[in-house]
């Protein structure tokens, strides 16, 4: 992306008001080829900076390269998935796990998070929501009343949940069928592998969602994370301004399975966008020795990534949901 990005420190914003309120950090390009959340952050320090947009109460941190190596070359990571397996290492073996050592205890200094992304297919805008309340020993959480009002106030209509418990299922699918030949399919073998950015703000006390603020080349995504970065500050009332009135209507879905690519050779159907209905018994896919992926009931095509490198992710499998009183 520019080879200018300094690889070796991240540069932060900070602005502190003189009022006590929420302390929010707000993420860009935790995967370097996605560059909206990093626009959008850049445009929102020239409002405070102009003065144009006013601090009133809270602590706002903004971090518009999260990943300075990734960002550079401009590729999903650097070394190794940041979003992935994100915890803080005493014995850091790559770059990503530098950035970690870093970042985790940033994310701990504050409340709320919203990270910005965006994704390889066309489709529309996302809000990726934590789980409800719970003890569980996966992602225990307090704070999904907040979470949800968050998520509805960011402004696009369609809402996902079930990430962490969708992944786990899929490491246990994982761990039966792989050969760990190197550090970067070890960590996809790992319980904790699906912990990023919100999961770790959720370990620790916090909150936070993942916008997925539309496809990767889209000009109007910058424009998405800009509006949700301003909606946020407006719902937490660390601005003076109206509070945004929660989506009407959300589509809320649940992500059910996730499905690997086994070969180099699988190959899609067709080429699949995000959120694409299929029936039950439709051939999503082939695998390399012409066994058909079939969808294995009404649902949705999530996340789908043709250049997926065998034994990591090729796409996500999503039904609908009644949580938020969906239909």
């Amino acid at each position: 992306m520019s080879d200018t990005v300094p690889t070796s420190a991240l540069r932060l914003h900070s602005f502190r008001a003189l009022q006590p309120g929420p302390r929010l950090i707000v993420t860009g390009a935790v995967h370097g080829n996605e560059t909206c959340g990093s626009r959008a952050i850049e445009r929102l320090v020239g409002e405070l900076d102009r003065g144009e947009l006013v601090l009133a109460r809270g602590c706002l941190t903004l971090l518009p390269i999260t990943n300075p190596l990734a960002y550079r070359r401009g590729q999903r990571m650097g070394e190794r998935n940041l979003n992935r397996n994100l915890y803080p290492n005493p014995l850091p073996q790559d770059y990503e796990d530098h950035i970690a050592n870093v970042l985790c205890p940033l994310l701990a200094q504050h409340d709320v998070l919203l990270d910005l992304h965006s994704f390889h297919s066309a489709g529309e805008p996302f809000v990726m929501l934590g789980p409800k309340d719970n003890t569980d020993e996966l992602e225990p959480f307090s704070h999904a009343a907040q979470e949800e009002a968050l998520a509805l106030a960011l402004g696009p209509r369609r809402i996902v949940e079930g990430w962490l418990p969708t992944y786990a299922q899929g490491v246990k699918s994982r761990l039966a069928r792989t050969s760990v030949a190197d550090r970067a399919r070890l960590l996809s073998v790992d319980p904790r592998y699906g912990v990023g950015t919100t999961e770790y703000m959720r370990s620790q006390g916090g909150y936070g969602v993942t916008l997925e603020c539309g496809q990767h080349d889209d000009p109007q995504a910058p424009e998405v994370g800009w509006r949700a970065i301003r909606n946020t500050l407006a719902m937490l009332q660390m601005v003076d301004a109206p509070t945004p009135a929660p989506v009407a209507a959300p589509q809320m879905l649940r992500l059910t399975q996730v499905i690997d690519k086994l070969h180099d050779d699988d190959r899609f159907t067709r080429a699949w966008s995000s959120y694409d209905p299929v029936a039950e018994g439709d051939a999503v896919g082939v695998r390399h020795d012409g066994t058909p992926v079939l969808a294995q009931t009404d649902g949705f095509i999530v996340f789908p990534n043709p250049a997926a490198l065998a034994g990591n992710e090729w796409f996500y499998f999503a039904q609908a949901s009644a949580r938020l009183g969906a239909p």
